[in-house]
Protein backbone atom coordinates (compact mmCIF):
# COMPACT_ATOMS: atom_id res chain seq x y z
CA UNK A 1 0.00 0.00 0.00
CA UNK A 2 1.33 3.67 -1.14
CA UNK A 3 0.80 6.70 0.79
CA UNK A 4 -0.79 9.66 -1.16
CA UNK A 5 0.38 12.98 -1.29
CA UNK A 6 -3.05 14.54 0.30
CA UNK A 7 -2.52 11.73 3.20
CA UNK A 8 0.94 12.80 3.62
CA UNK A 9 0.26 16.60 3.15
CA UNK A 10 -3.06 17.95 5.12
CA UNK A 11 -4.05 15.70 7.21
CA UNK A 12 -0.09 16.42 9.02
CA UNK A 13 -0.42 19.96 8.85
CA UNK A 14 -4.00 19.91 10.04
CA UNK A 15 -3.12 18.20 13.08
CA UNK A 16 0.21 19.91 13.51
CA UNK A 17 -1.60 23.05 13.66
CA UNK A 18 -4.41 21.59 15.88
CA UNK A 19 -1.99 20.68 18.13
CA UNK A 20 -0.08 24.29 18.29
CA UNK A 21 -3.33 25.69 19.57
CA UNK A 22 -3.72 23.48 21.93
CA UNK A 23 -0.48 24.42 23.08
CA UNK A 24 -1.03 28.22 22.73
CA UNK A 25 -4.50 27.91 25.06
CA UNK A 26 -1.93 26.44 27.62
CA UNK A 27 0.32 29.42 27.39
CA UNK A 28 -2.62 31.43 27.43
CA UNK A 29 -3.86 29.75 30.54
CA UNK A 30 -0.60 29.75 32.03
CA UNK A 31 0.07 33.69 31.52
CA UNK A 32 -3.87 33.88 33.27
CA UNK A 33 -3.03 31.97 36.16
CA UNK A 34 0.48 33.43 37.15
CA UNK A 35 -0.99 37.02 35.89
CA UNK A 36 2.06 37.75 33.27
CA UNK A 37 1.31 40.25 30.72
CA UNK A 38 0.48 37.61 27.70
CA UNK A 39 2.78 39.31 25.42
CA UNK A 40 5.51 38.70 27.12
CA UNK A 41 4.79 35.01 25.65
CA UNK A 42 3.42 36.37 22.10
CA UNK A 43 7.04 38.46 21.78
CA UNK A 44 9.33 35.73 23.60
CA UNK A 45 12.34 34.47 21.21
CA UNK A 46 14.93 31.96 21.56
CA UNK A 47 17.63 34.11 20.67
CA UNK A 48 18.17 37.54 19.64
CA UNK A 49 18.27 37.09 16.20
CA UNK A 50 15.13 34.19 16.09
CA UNK A 51 11.85 35.90 15.19
CA UNK A 52 9.50 35.89 18.37
CA UNK A 53 6.81 33.32 18.75
CA UNK A 54 4.22 35.56 16.58
CA UNK A 55 5.97 34.53 13.49
CA UNK A 56 6.70 31.41 14.25
CA UNK A 57 2.80 30.69 14.55
CA UNK A 58 2.32 32.95 11.63
CA UNK A 59 5.03 30.77 9.51
CA UNK A 60 3.51 27.96 10.20
CA UNK A 61 0.17 28.72 9.19
CA UNK A 62 1.29 30.69 6.17
CA UNK A 63 3.09 27.17 5.15
CA UNK A 64 0.57 25.30 5.43
CA UNK A 65 -1.99 27.30 3.65
CA UNK A 66 0.58 27.63 0.78
CA UNK A 67 0.95 23.61 0.59
CA UNK A 68 -2.26 23.06 0.08
CA UNK A 69 -2.63 25.49 -2.60
CA UNK A 70 0.00 24.69 -4.49
CA UNK A 71 -0.40 21.40 -4.70
CA UNK A 72 -3.76 22.27 -5.54
CA UNK A 73 -2.64 24.50 -7.97
CA UNK A 74 -4.62 27.18 -7.14
CA UNK A 75 -3.81 30.67 -5.43
CA UNK A 76 -3.69 30.72 -1.56
CA UNK A 77 -5.32 33.12 0.77
CA UNK A 78 -3.20 36.18 1.79
CA UNK A 79 -3.75 36.85 5.61
CA UNK A 80 -2.17 40.20 6.68
CA UNK A 81 0.00 39.06 9.90
CA UNK A 82 -1.58 41.48 12.42
CA UNK A 83 -2.14 38.72 15.17
CA UNK A 84 -0.85 39.57 18.58
CA UNK A 85 -2.55 38.00 21.10
CA UNK A 86 -3.34 34.40 21.87
CA UNK A 87 -7.19 34.96 20.81
CA UNK A 88 -6.07 35.96 17.56
CA UNK A 89 -3.56 33.52 17.03
CA UNK A 90 -5.81 30.74 17.92
CA UNK A 91 -8.15 31.82 15.34
CA UNK A 92 -5.54 32.43 12.53
CA UNK A 93 -4.81 28.57 13.07
CA UNK A 94 -7.89 28.31 12.92
CA UNK A 95 -9.11 29.84 9.90
CA UNK A 96 -6.04 28.00 8.46
CA UNK A 97 -7.17 24.70 9.42
CA UNK A 98 -10.93 25.46 8.06
CA UNK A 99 -8.90 26.38 4.53
CA UNK A 100 -7.21 23.21 4.77
CA UNK A 101 -10.31 21.13 5.11
CA UNK A 102 -11.58 22.69 1.95
CA UNK A 103 -9.76 20.67 0.27
CA UNK A 104 -10.33 16.95 -0.85
CA UNK A 105 -7.82 14.08 -1.91
CA UNK A 106 -8.88 14.65 -5.49
CA UNK A 107 -7.30 17.99 -5.68
CA UNK A 108 -4.06 17.11 -4.04
CA UNK A 109 -3.27 13.64 -5.16
CA UNK A 110 -1.10 13.21 -8.36
CA UNK A 111 0.58 16.63 -7.63
CA UNK A 112 4.24 14.65 -6.94
CA UNK A 113 5.46 16.05 -10.76
CA UNK A 114 3.62 19.31 -10.56
CA UNK A 115 6.10 22.61 -10.69
CA UNK A 116 6.22 24.19 -7.58
CA UNK A 117 8.21 27.52 -7.91
CA UNK A 118 8.88 29.54 -4.86
CA UNK A 119 9.76 33.79 -5.05
CA UNK A 120 12.75 34.33 -2.01
CA UNK A 121 14.27 36.83 -1.61
CA UNK A 122 17.81 34.99 -3.02
CA UNK A 123 15.72 34.45 -6.14
CA UNK A 124 13.68 31.34 -7.48
CA UNK A 125 13.61 28.23 -5.98
CA UNK A 126 12.18 25.21 -8.41
CA UNK A 127 10.33 21.70 -6.80
CA UNK A 128 8.29 19.11 -7.93
CA UNK A 129 5.32 18.67 -5.85
CA UNK A 130 6.74 15.77 -4.13
CA UNK A 131 10.25 17.64 -3.40
CA UNK A 132 8.41 20.51 -2.01
CA UNK A 133 6.58 18.63 0.23
CA UNK A 134 8.98 16.16 1.39
CA UNK A 135 11.88 18.79 1.46
CA UNK A 136 10.59 22.19 2.25
CA UNK A 137 7.03 22.47 3.64
CA UNK A 138 7.04 19.54 6.06
CA UNK A 139 10.58 20.51 7.15
CA UNK A 140 9.40 24.03 7.65
CA UNK A 141 6.54 23.53 8.66
CA UNK A 142 7.59 21.32 12.38
CA UNK A 143 10.69 23.87 12.58
CA UNK A 144 8.70 26.76 13.16
CA UNK A 145 5.90 24.90 15.48
CA UNK A 146 9.06 23.33 17.54
CA UNK A 147 10.61 26.67 17.84
CA UNK A 148 7.04 27.81 18.95
CA UNK A 149 6.74 24.79 21.71
CA UNK A 150 10.34 25.74 22.16
CA UNK A 151 9.79 29.44 23.33
CA UNK A 152 6.97 28.76 25.55
CA UNK A 153 8.41 25.79 27.22
CA UNK A 154 11.61 27.69 27.40
CA UNK A 155 9.48 30.18 29.17
CA UNK A 156 8.18 27.98 31.87
CA UNK A 157 4.71 27.03 30.01
CA UNK A 158 4.31 23.36 31.23
CA UNK A 159 4.09 21.70 28.07
CA UNK A 160 5.09 17.78 27.56
CA UNK A 161 6.05 15.88 24.54
CA UNK A 162 2.15 15.16 24.10
CA UNK A 163 1.44 18.79 23.68
CA UNK A 164 3.65 18.25 20.46
CA UNK A 165 2.44 15.23 19.10
CA UNK A 166 -1.64 15.38 20.37
CA UNK A 167 -3.75 12.10 20.21
CA UNK A 168 -1.72 9.31 19.11
CA UNK A 169 -3.66 7.41 16.63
Amino acid sequence: MSISMYQASLPVLIRGLTNLQVILGKAQAHAAEKQIDPSVFTNARLAPDMLPLVRQVYIASDTAKGCAARLAGVEAPKYEDVELSFDDLHARLQKTIDYLKEFNAEQIDGSEAREITLKMRTGPIEFTGLSYLLGFVLPNFFFHVTTAYDILRHNGVELGKLDYLGGIK
